[in-house]
């Protein structure tokens, strides 16, 4: 007896069966409707979208690759010579190949040929590449990149209060950011003022805007002595850093002077704030705080240090105590929204370095053109020897 096979239907795409739909279809019974629908898969754009946080959105870092302009673009149309030399050359060979035979001795016509007939092409093959460079060389190509502003400004903000002695970042979060910095210091263009701030309760300059570095390091080396007034007050941090900033943009010998002027720094000026607690003390909410940043046109990129274990042990009223320290990135996070600068999450060494290296490569620079003419008629000239000396030196002879 012949036992003949239901036939096996196909389901449609992006369908999904569970429990009893799924076993009515095993059984050959019908699948009105779908159990769920499968989850549409996003692009590769939008992914990136997804893991980037608020406030790392696209902005310098696109010019991390070069842009290429042109002084006289119409001067690129030169380049059609090339595709005009290109059949030319093709012209000539197929000439050529007409009376290729004017030995009648075969064996001096294969001496004279050799045996590497991809040789006569490439001394052309760079003289071509060779023209091509200097066509675009014509129209006086620049390159876009970041170079150094002339009177930019950069405030460091680095949170000093007890919660920075946890040791859930190497050595201790006082001591990985102090090393941060150092590297940040060593990136950051020589002209370029950088001064620091150091806050916990309250906050203090601990170094105006200068271009000396030996100065500030020394003033980095000495923020853990700073004294501790208990709590984190990231708003009042946050409107010295912006007073000192106006003061170097403007040259003013006071910050009253300074507050009362109210001058724009749009451009000129930026805030790099570290910390890695809630603001639990100070006159001004941090969103205050951000609010005078936004006003003067200063980008504030905010740096949240720490991991959510992070515990400070020590004695405290007498008594010894295991005090969590959370950071607290949502806060920072909404400051570098507010501001338009960007937020940035280490919760180890490594990544706190990699931030700063990255804010030290950006940070005191914006975009300028560069002319780029010189590289390219140095690469023309130096196709163009490369293709003499090949010619010159696969060229046949007669034995």
């Amino acid at each position: 007896m012949c036992v003949r096979r239901a036939p096996r239907r196909r389901l449609a795409r992006g369908r999904l069966l569970h429990g009893e739909a799924a076993g009515r279809a095993a059984g050959g019974g019908r699948l009105d409707e779908p159990e769920a629908r499968a989850r549409p898969r996003r692009r590769p754009r939008q992914r990136r979208r997804a893991r980037t946080g608020a406030g790392d959105r696209p902005g310098l870092r696109d010019l991390r690759r070069r842009q290429m302009s042109f002084g006289h673009p119409l001067l690129l149309l030169t380049l059609l010579v090339v595709p005009a030399a290109i059949l030319a050359l093709r012209l000539a060979e197929r000439r050529r190949m007409r009376y290729a035979v004017k030995y009648t001795n075969l064996e001096v016509l294969a001496a004279v040929a050799g045996g590497h007939p991809w040789r006569r092409y490439v001394p052309a093959g760079l003289a071509l590449l060779a023209l091509a460079t200097l066509c675009v060389a014509f129209a006086r190509p620049h390159a876009t990149s970041l170079v150094p502003k002339e009177r930019a400004t950069v405030i460091l903000v680095l949170d000093v209060s007890g919660s920075m002695q946890s040791s859930d970042v190497r050595p201790t979060r006082l001591g990985a950011a102090q090393q941060a910095v150092r590297s940040f210091l060593d990136r950051v263009p020589p002209q370029v003022r950088i001064g620091l701030v150091a806050f916990s309760g309250d906050a203090e300059v601990a170094a105006p805007p200068t271009t000396d570095r030996e100065l500030l390091r020394q003033s980095l080396d000495g923020i853990g002595t700073f004294p501790a007034f208990g709590g984190t007050a990231i708003g009042d941090a946050l409107a010295v850093a912006v007073d000192l900033a106006r003061q170097a943009v403007t040259g003013s010998a006071s910050l009253a002077a300074v507050s009362a002027a109210a001058p724009d720094t749009k451009g000129l000026a930026s805030i790099l704030f570290l910390s890695d607690g809630h603001q639990t003390r100070g006159a001004l909410e941090p969103l205050q705080g951000a609010a005078r940043a936004k006003t003067a046109g200063i980008p504030v990129y905010t740096v949240s240090l720490g991991t959510p274990g992070g515990v400070v042990r020590g004695e405290f009223d007498g008594i010894q105590r295991t005090i969590p320290v959370p950071p607290d990135p949502a806060t920072l996070r909404a400051i570098a929204e507010t501001t338009g600068g960007k937020f940035y999450e280490a919760q180890n060494a490594g990544s706190l370095h990699s931030a700063y290296s990255k804010l030290g490569s950006s940070l005191g620079r914006a975009p300028g053109k560069t002319e780029v003419t010189y590289a390219f008629l140095a690469g023309a000239a130096g196709l163009l020897v490369a293709a003499g000396f090949l010619s010159a030196l696969w060229s046949p002879r007669l034995p």
